[in-house]
């Protein structure tokens, strides 16, 4: 069987680093806002070429305590719009709702999945205040566009890179596109803990020190509360796991790189639409997604032939029961995507031989054995 992620596979590898790691937590007896935290914010904000990066407990957090800090900055208010693509993953419609924000859904490019300008000036009105792009399955959006949309009209940008470690385009990482960026190492990210775990990058001095306190109950010294704050911090443990991992996290998005290439030069078959590829390095593919309109025929036959797959993701945000204001939405694009995406397996270990066996299985797929 080609697995769709080995995640024991891929942690084994670096299993007597994690446990040292470990150990020296367990050792040193401080397991809170310590000084693994602080190696682990420079080293990733180092990675990302951005001044700060703020840990949280994880990815929704990091999106939404960014917005709240806006708030609390008073560079947005209650009932401002943001512009958020229709076919992410709920968690990033929950971060504006939670805020008193509007989500204001835009329909993606087919290409590239992803936010693109001409649908968003459709989208903006004068109560728009952010965007919030998606960088959608490691596919890294195109934010020379969208940055100089935003600045054309005066709105903020918060990337949701929860899918895009290591992502880049013109020299430039996911991360540092926007005015902040929400990162989640939930484990089967690029970059992922050994449980949950998320964090902010930045290069805003006044939103990063605001985050420091919403974080931790509001509080930047011990019993003096700014704010009505919340308990949101990457504990010692968490970034001494991410510490060991982050340096091999070039090298894994490489291999990433070259499984998809392999994808994109192998599979031929018509009934399966390919994504498109973008530049070389660009996109982190944290998923390799393709199209079908015949997809639980697909899977079944992948399945026959030892390939598991999975859906990302099978229902819209519009058409959950969480968000009945939706229910009336007409977005077809979006459903179109959410009826005929399916993720191939996508994992640094995967050899040669199994990409080869996946490319078989999808070329070998016809309606005719189906009927």
């Amino acid at each position: 069987m080609v697995k769709f992620l080995d995640l024991k596979g891929i942690n084994s590898q670096h299993r007597q680093a994690l446990i040292d790691a470990c150990i020296e937590v367990i050792d040193s007896g401080w397991y809170i806002m310590g000084e693994k935290l602080r190696r682990f914010e420079v080293d990733f904000a180092d990675y990302c070429g951005v001044k700060h990066c703020v840990g949280v407990a994880n990815g929704l957090d990091a999106l939404t305590l960014t917005l709240r800090a806006w708030k609390q900055l008073g560079r947005i208010a209650e009932g401002d719009e943001v512009l958020v693509p229709a076919n992410t993953y709920i968690a990033t419609i929950l971060a504006i709702t939670e805020n008193k924000l509007v989500p204001t859904l835009v329909e993606p490019e087919l290409e590239s999945f992803n936010l693109g300008v001409e649908n968003l000036t459709q989208a903006l009105t004068p109560r728009t205040k952010v965007i919030m792009p998606v960088h959608l399955y490691g596919r890294l959006a195109d934010m020379p566009a969208i940055t100089n949309f935003a600045e054309k009209h005066g709105l903020l940008v918060l990337e949701d890179s929860a899918q895009a470690h290591g992502a880049k385009l013109e020299g430039r990482r996911a991360g540092a596109w926007g005015d902040a960026s929400g990162f989640s190492f939930y484990p089967g990210k690029n970059l992922g803990a050994l449980g949950d775990a998320g964090a902010i990058t930045t290069n805003d001095d006044a939103l990063a020190d605001t985050l420091k306190a919403l974080r931790n109950y509001g509080s930047q010294v011990k019993y003096m509360n700014m704010y009505q704050g919340v308990n949101s911090r990457l504990d010692e443990l968490q970034a001494a796991m991410l510490a060991v991992k982050l340096p091999l996290l070039d090298s894994e998005t490489q291999r990433r790189q070259q499984v998809a290439q392999m994808y994109l030069d192998g599979i031929c078959n018509p009934h399966i639409a390919l994504p498109e590829p973008g530049v070389p390095g660009q996109h982190a593919w944290h998923l390799f997604v393709v199209r079908t309109g015949h997809r639980e025929q697909l899977q079944q036959h992948l399945s026959s032939h030892n390939v598991q797959t999975l859906v990302h993701y099978p229902i819209p945000p519009h058409q959950q029961k969480a968000y009945p204001d939706f229910a009336d939405l007409s977005l077809p694009l979006t459903e179109q995507l959410h009826n005929e995406v399916i993720s191939l397996p996508m994992d640094p270990n995967l050899t040669v031989a199994s990409v080869q066996s996946v490319i078989d299985a999808c070329n070998s797929f016809s309606l005719v054995e189906q009927s």
